[in-house]
């Protein structure tokens, strides 16, 4: 900052000796010392007569002010234009009027360094307080003062804050930055379609650049595609609450060379209403395709938190409109429109400190499926007040409400602190309540509370709405490789599958005869199917719906603590073991543990794959004898189930299946559509030259021993995938 400041005050003395015009109080009475803080409200009203600095003719004019050295503001750019009429608003708090407001004008150019257009100074000594002067600005260049470059025309208020102390309104330890911003501009990028190609082999490596006003944002590259689908979310500071204009670049990224530009388009937010998220597709001008993005404008305080957003559902009148909006009687006019949620960001407590002085900058970001809104950032505290208001349309009654808490930090990404998440059929009406901050994956507590009041009012709509696919969520974070999260899940398809087995051990238990009592049931419920009518289909499915629904109005419910139990045994059997392993025998065990898994989901992709591949090359005549006997078998099949009703064939399986054991104790049992399956051979088979000859002489499946709590043992039959060896 005093280097900055230096060179300013060197850059004004060679002004003044250059005869570059400065706006000063030549004859301006001394005033006695006054308050520390002064608001200046500025009003860039247009240009006239700019210098031209492009080809053409014209220049892309925007304007910085800058005070002590530092960038407070920077315009949007009006492109191709010598007389520009910008028509914005900047707030800027400033501590001492002895520092000049430095004004400069740039021609924008791509990729390339701006051109220098002009400069001025205006003393802020020489302006009357609480009155708004219209000033016009000469602007001049000091290595050739003689050159008239135009003029700027300005609106310029100056207003002493005597109520402001210290602790609340200085710049430097409140805002942390020297212009109040009103609101906040979120952008997702989501992706790109038919961009331009221009590397030789047809294909591009695109990234954008996001600009508005002096603040910029750079998208990572997404190699040789020409439709990237970047995914990424950033916010920019809104100071005009007019809106202003983002301006969006293309550019394929070249390796030892200048990148290529690929085209260019913008964003005028004057155009966008606030609180709402909006899906824009842009075409890209002087290039080819469009990009699709996400754009939301959140109004938001600079330095006060008291500020409160109109809250509806708290108005009798207002409440009692929405409710009979999403009445009974209108489920059907507009289907989309499910319902309307509101949530109370109240405060939060005990917050993480993120910043080296023990303190924090919280902000909340509150998210419903791809609606993202933002409260304000509460400086320098750890039990921040926000006490803003948000509305939802809700599209899905079946989303989760997402709030999560930031640090904003000024020079890179923000900071996490902590989330919750709500289902919204979970939302108890009008309670506030204080949620307890999670972690990122929302697995764990992390440090924090924070205290939430949710209405949401939906109509059975709701209902209609869960038989159409979900609406899809544009930002998501990129998955990850985790050993942890890979063992879990490897354990949870584990646990479905065991499911399964036992399942097919319990109910081949009942044709093996292994409990009388329990076959004897089983055998009469087969003789039901002499009786059996459609309707018993969702009624057999409506059984263990009514079962667990009494179970858990009888307070008998174990859902959670089951799947927690589940959870924990399986993190307990091999997370704490393979971490102390990994303790004692180092990183080698860690990627030993990964490849078994790795090993287990390869084999069992394997089987799955070989199956469907079998089923396939049943059909397409692989292996032509046994094409030709499932001709022969489908043909037997059509006709015997032509002639003969189908309760019919069922009661003579069950029959068979159940008899099978008394007429023949030891027999084996099959099953003949996996046995069939079995001969046939997988692509991978088929590709490693191997004849139908060569497969038979492998053994058809694998017997293995299941012990039973009975003394005696049996052995069962199940199919498995041949183990072929290509040598």
């Amino acid at each position: 900052m005093d280097s900055a400041a230096g060179e300013e005050e060197q850059l004004r003395k060679n002004a003044s000796d250059s005869g570059i015009n400065i706006v000063g109080p030549s004859n301006a009475e001394v005033r006695p010392p006054g308050p520390t803080m002064y608001q200046l409200d500025i009003v860039l009203k247009k240009g006239n007569n700019l210098a031209i600095r492009d080809r053409t003719g014209t220049s892309d004019p925007y304007v910085k002010f800058k005070v002590a050295g530092k960038e407070v503001f920077r315009s949007r750019t009006i492109h191709k234009n010598l007389n520009p009429v910008w028509e914005e608003r900047a707030s800027l708090l400033v501590e001492t009027l002895r520092d000049p407001l430095y004004v400069k004008v740039f021609d924008y150019d791509f990729g390339l360094q701006d051109d220098f257009m002009g400069s001025a100074y205006l003393h802020l000594e020489s302006l009357e307080h609480q009155r708004t002067l219209d000033v016009t600005l000469d602007l001049k260049d000091p290595q050739y003062p003689e050159n008239d470059l135009g003029t700027l025309e300005l609106a310029v208020t100056l207003t002493p804050k005597e109520n402001m102390s210290d602790a609340s309104m200085r710049l430097s330890d409140v805002h942390g930055k020297a212009q109040l911003w009103r609101g906040i501009v979120s952008i997702s990028l989501i992706e790109g379609r038919r961009l331009q190609p221009m590397d030789a082999n047809g294909l591009s490596d695109p990234y954008a650049k996001f600009r508005m006003g002096h603040q910029k944002y750079k998208s990572k590259t997404i190699a040789k595609t020409l439709n990237p689908q970047w995914r990424e979310q950033f916010d920019f500071h809104l100071y005009d609450e007019q809106g202003g204009v983002v301006d969006i670049t293309v550019w394929d990224k070249d390796a030892g060379k200048k990148d290529d530009f690929m085209g260019r388009c913008t964003v005028d937010l004057s155009l966008l209403s606030k609180e709402q998220t909006h899906k824009l597709e842009l075409p890209l001008e002087g290039g080819e395709g469009m990009l699709v993005l996400l754009v939301t404008l959140t109004a938001s305080a600079a330095v006060s938190i008291s500020d409160l957003s109109v809250n509806m559902l708290d108005d009798p009148h207002e409440r009692h409109q929405i409710v009979q909006r999403y009445s009974l009687w209108r489920s059907f006019q507009n289907l989309k429109d499910v319902g309307v949620v509101q949530v109370k960001v109240i405060r939060a407590e005990g917050l993480m400190a993120a910043d080296v002085t023990g303190k924090s900058d919280p902000f909340c970001v509150v998210e419903l499926s791809n609606d993202r809104l933002q409260t304000h950032t509460v400086y320098k505290n750890l039990n921040p007040e926000w006490n803003k208001v948000f509305t939802f349309n809700v599209k899905d009654i079946h989303s989760v409400l997402e709030v999560t808490v930031y640090d904003e930090d000024r020079d890179r990404s923000a900071d996490f602190l902590g989330k919750v998440a709500i289902p919204l059929l979970n939302i108890q009406n009008g309670e506030r309540k204080a949620y307890a901050l999670k972690s990122k994956e929302l697995t764990g507590p992390t440090k924090g509370v924070i205290f939430l009041e949710i209405d949401v009012i939906f109509n059975v709509k709701a209902g209609l709405r869960t038989l159409i696919p979900m609406e899809q969520k544009y930002m998501e974070e990129e998955p990850r490789v985790s050993k942890q999260l890979l063992l879990r899940n490897f354990y949870r398809v584990r646990r479905c599958i065991m499911f399964l087995i036992n399942t097919g051990y319990y109910i081949n238990s009942c044709f093996e005869w292994e409990s009388p009592q329990r076959s004897i049931c089983a055998f009469l419920f087969v003789m039901v199917v002499w009786n059996f009518e459609l309707y018993m289909i969702p009624l057999a499915l409506l059984l263990p719906l009514a079962w667990n629904y009494i179970l858990i109005v009888s307070g008998k419910d174990t859902r959670q603590d089951q799947a927690v139990e589940d959870l924990l045994e399986d993190e307990d059997e091999d997370f704490d073991k393979d971490d102390k392993d990994s303790e004692r025998k180092g990183f080698m065990n860690k990627l030993y543990a990964i490849q078994d898994v790795c090993i287990s989901v390869q084999n069992a992709l394997d089987e799955v794959a070989s199956y469907g591949e079998r089923i396939k090359n049943t059909f397409n005549w692989t292996v032509p004898f046994l094409s030709w006997l499932a001709i022969v078998a489908l043909a037997v099949a059509t006709t015997v189930v032509f002639f003969v009703p189908l309760r019919y064939i069922v009661l003579v399986w069950g029959v068979n299946k159940f008899t099978k054991k008394l007429r023949d104790p030891y027999t084996i049992d099959n099953n003949e559509l996996l046995d069939f399956l079995s001969r046939v051979l997988s692509d991978v088979q088929v590709v490693s030259g191997f004849s139908h000859r060569h497969l038979t002489s492998f053994t058809d499946s694998i017997r293995y021993t299941h012990t039973h709590s009975h003394t005696h043992t049996h052995t069962c039959c199940l199919p498995v995938m041949l183990v072929i060896e290509t040598v």
